[in-house]
């Protein structure tokens, strides 16, 4: 089944429900949604010969037109490939090459020429101001190309924090499994809610709108084009019963921005983070201002958003006996998948034992683009291994502990960087903390820590070093500390260690 079919279903069903909208002004409704997006699966097809399986990029900033391109593409049977607006042009010429990608959608003006590819200019924020929801619903456009489950509909590049970026293969029954699941295990929507895109929509924010596609909810773009908190809080308190994806950079951002305006998020439904690790220092404090308004997935672009989940309701439960043990942790495995932790030789651990986490389900990619060498090193009868680091209780609740690649031994100990992290960021003067380790002649490895400061503070050592020595074993604390105003992250957030161990090589 083509996914585009939830936006065909809607449209027939709730034609004047209104769908794309600018702050509070819409620009489109369902039936105008998809007019629009089935005449630019005529246009892909008729000018520029785009067949179904044909690589169509979406090089563009956080508009409508995001939305109208997407649905576009998959209408004509082709495969959708998001580009991070936030990437440099080297990094999207080398994506738009490996995907073999035909046409490419831009709001660029300056995009790098790729020989055999077509950039199609899409050109204004928003439609004109004269634009209003259609007063009947127009003629009803052809359906969309038929496509088979296991067809590919999302190509989606990974970080490359580690090295080469790799295309996940997403097919529309990953991308419908996905969908459900999110109302199944994060967070019930309805069609009285509006989902707002203040995260790339090339990544977890947009493939969180096709849920809200299916149920007919409003999708909101801030007038910015940006995250900006203010912006987010205000939009909220206006449109109200508002939800979005937030990593937990731009959670932190929301909660410094509500408490200096004394507010508590008035009309934020439910934030969704994801994307990075939340410390439970981080949403302990972000409850305090804004409530009970938090969802936490853990999720890779091989298992979209879909590996486990703390839902709405288990934040909630604050008189659980292992309520702040599940508050660190990212959840239980949600519905279309199976989630466990295992040995080096792939063998299961016991409960409380530290692992490789695996999952197993509907969600886990068809494999990577034009690489089978990567995807048989990635899944294993048919389980795939994530390269993250964690530990199962015995109510099937799971702990993030690290990257595999990053775990340091130091004189001959396991140490886990997430650990010290938590460590760290419960410091009152600390804000944001990273640890890598790097080679020592007498400990094998030693652990050292960059910290940012918070806001006003001074970094003391000394305190901070008794801190962790209060909270974690001797041996895990840092041996050095560089105090840095701020830490690299690639264009989703993920703090870049490998550029940190080029610091210290450098010092």
């Amino acid at each position: 089944m083509n996914i585009a079919e939830w936006l065909a279903a809607t449209a027939r069903r709730r034609p004047h429900a209104p769908a794309l909208l600018v702050g509070d002004r819409v620009v489109s409704d369902y039936a105008g949604f998809a007019a629009t997006a089935s005449s630019i699966a005529a246009r892909l097809a008729e000018e520029h010969g785009v067949e179904p399986g044909d690589r169509v990029g979406l090089y563009l900033a956080n508009t409508t037109h995001y939305l109208e391109c997407l649905y576009g593409i998959w209408w004509c049977g082709a495969i959708a490939v998001p580009i991070n607006r936030k990437l440099a042009r080297n990094e999207v010429a080398t994506i738009v090459a490996d995907a073999g990608a035909s046409v490419v959608f831009t709001d660029d003006p300056a995009v790098p020429a790729i020989p055999e590819t077509t950039f199609l200019r899409v050109t204004g924020d928003v439609r004109p101001e004269e634009a209003t929801p259609s007063p009947a619903a127009p003629a009803a456009p052809a359906a969309p190309m038929a496509r088979e489950p296991g067809d590919v509909a999302w190509l989606f590049y990974t970080s490359g924090t580690t090295g080469h970026p790799k295309g996940v293969m997403l097919t529309h029954a990953n991308l419908i499994a996905m969908s459900l699941c999110h109302v199944a295990d994060v967070d019930a929507i309805g069609p009285d809610e509006t989902v707002l895109y203040a995260a790339p929509i090339s990544h977890g924010a947009g493939l969180y709108g096709l849920v809200h596609v299916r149920t007919g909810s409003r999708h909101m773009f801030p007038p910015s084009g940006r995250f900006d908190p203010d912006e987010v809080l205000d939009l909220a308190r206006a449109a109200g019963r508002v939800s979005l994806f937030a990593a937990p950079t731009m959670v932190r951002r929301l909660v410094h921005a509500a408490r200096s305006r004394g507010e508590d998020g008035q009309g934020l439904k439910t934030v969704i983070y994801g994307g990075g690790p939340m410390y439970l220092a981080d949403i302990q404090d972000a409850i305090s201002v804004l409530g009970q308004r938090f969802a936490q997935i853990y999720g890779q672009g091989e298992s979209p958003m879909t590996i486990t989940a703390l839902s709405v309701q288990e934040h909630r439960d604050t008189g659980h006996p292992r309520y702040e043990h599940r508050l660190a942790g990212v959840g239980t495995a949600q519905s279309a998948v199976l989630v466990r932790v295992c040995d080096a030789e792939g063998r299961p651990v016991p409960p409380g034992r530290t692992g490789e986490i695996e999952v197993k389900g509907a969600t886990v990619m068809a494999g990577y683009w034009r690489d089978p060498a990567a995807t048989a090193e990635a899944v294993r009868d048919g389980w795939l291994r994530t390269g993250d680091l964690g530990q199962l209780d015995e109510d099937g609740y799971l702990t993030l502990v690290g990257r595999s690649k990053e775990l340091i031994i130091s004189g001959g100990s396991n140490v886990y960087p997430r650990e010290v992290e938590d460590a760290l960021v419960a410091h009152p003067a600390v804000a944001e903390a990273a640890v890598i380790g790097v080679p020592d002649p007498e400990w094998g490895e030693s652990v050292i820590a960059f910290v940012v400061p918070a806001e006003g503070a001074d970094i003391d050592e000394r305190a901070l070093d008794d801190h962790c020595c209060d909270l974690i074993a001797r041996f895990k604390r840092p041996r050095r500390y560089h105090v840095v105003p701020g830490l690299p992250k690639n264009a989703y957030g993920k703090v870049l260690k490998t550029e940190l161990r080029e610091i210290v090589t450098a010092r």
